[in-house]
Formats: structure tokens, sequence, C-alpha cells
């Protein structure tokens, strides 16, 4: 058994318009990479480097990851202490899974380095500890796909039942990240309590059209499903021109556009990859406008657990 293990985690984009809360795709970039090391004594010991690190504490129980190693130590038994490098690619506030990212690398490493006495569906839950520090409650429709790989449909809570999406051979990703950032818990707190009854069955109605959608890869169908009726008519105002950004990706050839978690990073899916450059650019330029510049993230969606680095 080794007594290191480098990790690299990939981001996700949670939501997916219609599916608030219980949607989400893993991305191929960007990602923390996780470096787990064995000591002999039984502290977790957190370093960091990277993006957006300076507001991140290192004490074990308030850092995503540190919290996340807790739960599984605790879960089974095991006196172990771990000195944790995390080299943070994915910065904290961008709407694509930061706090998954380094959560979901740090039970699986560790759970590598126990010889892997749990599955991966085992140790979301774990994960989910740890993303709950961050996000102030407990979700997974980021630290699933980043663990899992693909796009994962959450269809109860409790009992946790997670699903995993077949995906369309030609769908393509286009995720632009803005120079921007958006903390999770005030975005969470901007949503009503309540929904109308109309706007719940409307949304029920698109979640379903675009699991079908995905399921017999009917494009047509997947893009009249992409609409969000919860988050998206209140999150937009937190995006410095959205609107201008969306309707370029549209306009450009995309399939459907959204915010991608609470924002500000948005996504936009399409069916070839020349298409998905192009509405790269565009959203690019967009932003540009508003005076930000950005990154963006061209790929298929991601199919892979988190990857084990030489």
């Amino acid at each position: 058994m080794s007594n290191s293990i480098k990790i690299k985690a990939s981001g996700s984009v949670a939501n997916v318009s219609c599916g608030f809360d219980c949607l989400g795709y893993s991305l191929d970039s960007p990602a923390d990479i996780l470096e787990i090391t064995k000591n002999n004594s039984s502290k977790i010991n957190i370093s960091m480097t990277g993006l957006g690190i300076e507001n991140i504490p290192l004490i074990p129980k308030k850092n995503t990851a540190g919290k996340a190693i807790i739960s599984l130590l605790s879960k089974l038994n095991i006196n172990q202490g771990f000195n944790v490098k995390i080299e943070k690619g994915i910065p904290p506030g961008s709407g694509i899974g930061s706090s998954a990212s380094s959560a979901v690398g740090a039970v699986y490493g560790v759970n590598q380095l126990l010889d892997n006495p749990l599955t991966s569906r085992e140790l979301l839950v774990h994960s989910m500890a740890g993303e709950a520090v961050a996000s102030g409650g407990f979700h997974a429709d980021n630290v699933a796909p980043s663990l899992l790989g693909g796009m994962i449909l959450i269809r109860s809570y409790k009992p946790l039942d997670i699903i995993q999406i077949p995906i369309p051979e030609k769908l393509w990703s286009t995720v632009i990240l803005p120079n921007y950032t958006i903390n999770t818990k005030d975005a969470r707190k901007m949503l009503p309590d309540q929904v109308a009854l109309k706007s719940a069955v409307n949304q029920t109605g698109n979640l379903a059209g675009f699991i079908l959608g995905f399921v017999n890869s009917d494009f047509n169908l997947i893009s009249r499903s992409m609409k969000d009726l919860f988050a998206e008519p209140v999150r937009q105002t937190l995006i410095p021109g959205f609107k201008r950004i969306k309707n370029s990706a549209l306009e450009n050839g995309a399939i459907g556009c959204g915010i991608s978690g609470s924002g500000p990073s948005i996504f936009a899916f399409s069916n070839e990859k020349e298409i998905a450059n192009k509405i790269g650019i565009g959203m690019k330029n967009a932003f540009s406008k508003e005076g930000l510049s950005s990154k963006v993230y061209i790929s298929k969606i991601n199919q892979n657990e988190p990857r084990i680095l030489d």
C-alpha cells in the first residue's frame, strides 16, 4: 500500500437549467489537484496553493477537504492522520463546484490510501459532508458528478438515490468562467421559500423532458426543456450582462444555456465542437462588453471518476 497519492478532481455544473438541486454534470476541466500523504499522527494538516485561496480556512473541520476526510475516518473508525496539499484550479465562488471538487478529491484519495474500504457511491455522503461547510447544506448536485462522472440525477435525498443519465454522443459543453465571484450561501438566500404551483408543474415537465431527451439523444427536446423557472429568474441579476451573454450563446447555435450552479459561470450545450467553440467566443466577447475578463472550457461531458495522477 502506498503512503501518498495525487488526485485530479474535476469541476461540475449544477442545476443544469431545469434541475434545481437535482441535476449536475462533470467537467473535463478546470479541476483541483490534491496530494495526500499519510503522516505519523492522527492530525489532518491542510496546505493550499492556487486560485482564490485567501479566504479558505485551513482548519480541517472548517475546510471542505478536511471535513470530508473527518467524516470518512469517523465512519471507518480509523485514527490516521494525513497531510493534504490542495492546488486550487477552481476558484471559490465560481459556480462550477470548487468546494465539491476539493471534498471529492480528498475522500477519493484517502479511500485509495486505505485500500478502498468504500465504493465510490459510498463515498458520496462524506463528500457531501465536506461540501456542506461551504454551501451551508447537504447537496449532491456538484459532488455526485465530480465523484462519479457523467450527468447525474439526484432522485431523492432521503433516502439518497443517485442515477446516472445516458449522455448523447454528439453533445458538447461550453462553460465560461468570468473574473467575478458570487457567494453560494448569499445566492441561496435570494431564492423564494415557495414557488407557484404552475411554475412547479412546468419545471417538472421540463425536467422529465430533459432526461428523456438525453436518453433518446433528442436535442430538440433537450432544447425545449432547458428552462429554469426557479433560480435563474432571481439569480440572473447577480451576473453582469447575463441576458446579453445567454442570447449570444443561443444566437451562435446553443441547444440551451443557463447559469452554472449559483453563478457567475454560465454553461451551454451544443451538438458540434465547432459550434461549442463559436459559443465560447461569443460569450467571452459579451462578458468583455461588461468589463469582465473570462476563461472558456469546452469539452464533452466528463464520464470518469477522479483521476489518479503519476
